[in-house]
């Protein structure tokens, strides 16, 4: 006999792939922004990407720490 509903995970699949999509909204638009800041300054195209790739590392720093403590 069961007791109530059952336990399961607290967030449906699909709240779980639109938190993801943001995620990777948030690591792309930071990204995105060192690489726009090299453009407006006239970088070369290799300066450009490693504007872009340097703000993708460092918005997945920041989201891992937006993560780590906002969570338990």
């Amino acid at each position: 006999m069961s007791r109530g509903p059952a336990r399961g995970p607290s967030r449906s699949r699909r709240e779980t792939d639109a938190a993801d999509r943001l995620k990777a909204a948030f690591v792309l638009l930071v990204g995105l922004s060192g690489g726009l800041i090299a453009v407006q300054s006239d970088a070369s195209l290799p300066v450009i990407v490693a504007a872009i790739v340097g703000g993708a590392v460092a918005g997945g720093a920041l989201l891992w720490y937006l993560i780590r403590i906002t969570t338990d």
